[in-house]
C-alpha cells in the first residue's frame, strides 16, 4: 500500500511544487519539473509568507529558464495582469453604453473572436501575463495567422485589437507604462472580396428559380439590387419600404427608445439612409407576402434570415453546381470564391459602370468617406476595354 503523501501540491504560474514542513520551517520540492528544480527551503514558519515567497521563487526560476520575461521581476505584483484577467477587463470596457463611447454589439462580438484565437496562442508560447506581450509576440502571432491562411484585413483587425487592449490596460493603470511598444501596420487599401460579373449574377438568379431556392433568389436580388449588407437586408421591414414613392429608408435606431416587441436596428455607419427601389427588386417586393413579423425577407423555412445559413446554402446549392460553368482563371479569386458581400461589390461595380455619380452611390451605401466607396469602383476587363476604345490619341 503506497505511503500517504504528506506534502501539499501547489501549482504556481509556471511550475508545480510540493510544499512541506521540516522542523517547523516550510520547504518546497520541485524535482518533478523539467528541468528538475530541486528542493529548497522557504525560510519561514508562516504559511502565507511561504506561499508569497514561493510565487517569487517560481517567477525567478521561470525567468532563469527562459519561460518568462525578465521585466516581470521589476514589476509590482499588483501590476501583473494575466491573459484571462486582461480579457475580462477589456470585454467589460467594451460593453459600456454607446453614449459612453462603447462599440456596437457586433463590434464587441468581433473582439471576442480575436481573444478566442490569441489567448490559446499566447498560452502555447508560454506567456502568462499581458506584461510579457511584446513586438516579438505580435510578429509570431502574425506569422501564425499567415500559416492559417487568414486574409490581410483579418490580420490587421486582430493585431490592431490587441494594440487597443494593451493601450487600454496601460491607460487605466492595470499595466505599467514601460510595457508599451510601437507596432506600425499598413491598412490595406484594396480588397480580395470577389466581385460578381453580370452573367454570373444572372446565372445565380436563374439557378435559384426553383421552389426550394425561391427564397434565396429573392435574397440575391435584394442584395444585388441595393448593395445592402446581409445583416441590413435581414433587418429590412415593410415599414421601411414605400412602393408608392419607390423608396427604401434604412433607419439607424441607436438613439430610439427601445420597443419590447422588436430589437433595435443599427447600421454599420450609425447613420440612416434612403435609396430608390431598383426595377427588378420592385417586382420581387410586389410579389412577396407580408409576414406577421414585419420583415421583408425570410430564410428557407420562413423564419429570420441567418447569414451563416444563407452563406452555406449559397455555396453548397448554387456556387458549387455552377462552378464548372465559370472556372477560376489562374490564382486570382473567381466565381466559386464569391460570398454574400460580393453582391455589394457587384452593386457598386454595376453603378460605377453605368455612370452613377460617386457622391450618389456614397449616399445609397451609407458611406461618408469617398475613399471607402472608391474601393468598389473596379472595372472588369470587358468594361476597361470598352472605356479604352473611347480614348483617342489625336
Amino acid at each position: 500500500m503506497p505511503k500517504p503523501r504528506t506534502k501539499e501540491e501547489i501549482r504556481c504560474r509556471y511550475y508545480r511544487w510540493l510544499l512541506g514542513i521540516r522542523d517547523g520551517v516550510y520547504f518546497v520540492d520541485g524535482r518533478a519539473n523539467t528541468p528538475s528544480l530541486g528542493r529548497r527551503s522557504l525560510g519561514t514558519r508562516d504559511r502565507a509568507e511561504a506561499l508569497r515567497d514561493l510565487d517569487e521563487l517560481d517567477l525567478n526560476l521561470a525567468v532563469q529558464h527562459g519561460l518568462a520575461d525578465r521585466r516581470l521581476l521589476q514589476t509590482e505584483a499588483t501590476q501583473l495582469v494575466t491573459l484571462a484577467e486582461g480579457r475580462q477587463l477589456y470585454e467589460k470596457h467594451v460593453r459600456r453604453p454607446l453614449i459612453s463611447g462603447g462599440p456596437r454589439p457586433s463590434t464587441a462580438k468581433r473582439y471576442r473572436a480575436v481573444f478566442d484565437k490569441f489567448l490559446p496562442f499566447a498560452d502555447h508560447q508560454g506567456l502568462k501575463y499581458w506584461n510579457e506581450v511584446n513586438r516579438q509576440t505580435f510578429d509570431a502571432y502574425a506569422a501564425w495567422l499567415d500559416g492559417e491562411s487568414y486574409a490581410y484585413a483579418t490580420e490587421y483587425l486582430e493585431l490592431n485589437t490587441l494594440k487597443q487592449v494593451q493601450k487600454y490596460l496601460i491607460e487605466y493603470d492595470y499595466l505599467p507604462a514601460n510595457v508599451a511598444f510601437k507596432y506600425p501596420m499598413k491598412k490595406a487599401d484594396g480588397t480580395d472580396t470577389y466581385c460578381w460579373r453580370k452573367e454570373e449574377v444572372q446565372a445565380i438568379i436563374e439557378h435559384c428559380n426553383t421552389e426550394e431556392l425561391h427564397w434565396l433568389q429573392n435574397v440575391v436580388i435584394g442584395l444585388a439590387g441595393t448593395g445592402l449588407r446581409i445583416s441590413e437586408l435581414a433587418s429590412l421591414r415593410w415599414s421601411d419600404v414605400d412602393l408608392g414613392k419607390g423608396m427604401i429608408t434604412l433607419t439607424d435606431e441607436t438613439a430610439h427608445k427601445a420597443r419590447s416587441t422588436r430589437e433595435k436596428r443599427t447600421t454599420k455607419s450609425g447613420y440612416s439612409r434612403s435609396f430608390p427601389i431598383q426595377d427588378e427588386l420592385r417586382i420581387v417586393l410586389e410579389q412577396l407576402t407580408h409576414h406577421p413579423d414585419g420583415k421583408v425577407f425570410h430564410g428557407p423555412l420562413g423564419g429570420k434570415i441567418k447569414a451563416d445559413t444563407v452563406r452555406r446554402i449559397l455555396i453548397r446549392d448554387v456556387l458549387t453546381p455552377l462552378s464548372s460553368r465559370f472556372p477560376v482563371q489562374g490564382d486570382q479569386p473567381g466565381f466559386i470564391d464569391g460570398r454574400l458581400h460580393s453582391f455589394r461589390h457587384y452593386f457598386c461595380s454595376n453603378c460605377a459602370n453605368r455612370g452613377v455619380k460617386e457622391r450618389v452611390l456614397m449616399s445609397w451605401l451609407g458611406h461618408r468617406n469617398s475613399k471607402m466607396v472608391h474601393r468598389y469602383y473596379h472595372l472588369h476587363d470587358d468594361e476597361s476595354r470598352r472605356q479604352m476604345e473611347q480614348v483617342k490619341l489625336y
